[in-house]
């Protein structure tokens, strides 16, 4: 039932601390695995890595946003196996200007700044989901996994763009989910999952001290938290192989919350 052996797996900002860390979970599960993104050195590193475990994988350079790339890159794993089973979209990202800090206010927003972020976060997980879901589409499966975050669900200081951005992943989950069954019927699946707190690297500077001790942001954060602590990584890969696999295959447009009861706190 959660089975993934010989799934391909494409998975967009796959070298993140979160994305490989799926990959490597994947990868070790027999799945297929396809890293993409914009830097080389690492996507590369990562492959190698993978292949070196004894995994299939490869590694496709492309832009979320550049759709010729992502194209590109489709044909690429099309000619190696012939299908895309899974996507997740795990690119994404934040931006000081996005940000509101302490001794600013929102009339300080840079707008530029705010349209990267929604660009992207948002339209980063809609483009590659219209070129890989096309195959998905054309075949009739296929599960696409896009990455949410709690503050689409709380309303949480600072991030005004990036909340923004995964407020609107939410909805793209949900509004593709209906679309995409009512179109091409059960066999395509999209759901996303809402990681709580997680040292990343867009986070790391709010969330640690140049010591890398916890900054009073996380503190407050694992003080709303009721498991009292941040999250790691592998805590996503149950969520992540069950929505790859046929374990959930009556499970469409969902948001699930893997954040140690973050977002159902009220801090009292």
């Amino acid at each position: 039932m959660f089975n993934v052996k010989d799934r391909v797996v494409v998975i967009t900002g796959g070298y993140g601390v979160l994305g490989a860390s799926m990959a490597r979970c994947l990868s070790e599960l027999g799945a297929h695995v396809v890293i993409v993104g914009r830097k080389a050195e690492k996507g590369e590193a990562l492959a190698t890595e993978l292949s070196a475990l004894g995994a299939e994988a490869m590694f496709c350079k492309a832009d979320v946003l550049d759709r010729e790339a992502l194209i590109a890159a489709q044909e690429a794993i099309m000619e190696k196996w012939g299908r895309i089973d899974v996507l997740i979209n795990a690119a994404g990202g934040n931006m000081p200007g996005a940000t509101i800090m302490p001794d600013k206010n929102i009339f300080d927003l840079d707008i530029d700044a705010y349209r990267t972020v929604l660009d992207l976060n948002l339209v980063g997980t809609v483009i590659p989901t219209l070129v890989f879901g096309e195959v998905m589409a054309k075949n009739g499966k296929g599960s696409i996994i896009n990455i949410s975050s709690m503050s689409s669900q709380q309303m949480i200081t600072r991030v005004c763009g990036y909340s923004s951005a995964k407020a609107a992943i939410d909805n793209f989950t949900k509004w593709c989910a209906m679309e995409m069954a009512k179109k091409f019927g059960e066999g395509l699946r999209v759901n996303a999952i809402a990681p709580g707190f997680f040292i990343t690297e867009q986070n790391r500077t709010l969330m640690t001290n140049p010591d890398g001790s916890h900054s009073d942001r996380a503190k407050d954060v694992i003080r709303n938290t009721p498991f009292g602590r941040l999250g790691e990584a592998d805590e996503l890969h149950g969520a992540v192989v069950f929505y790859a696999s046929d374990a959930s295959k009556f499970v469409t447009g969902t948001v699930l919350p893997i954040d140690g009861g973050f977002s159902i706190f009220s801090g009292v």
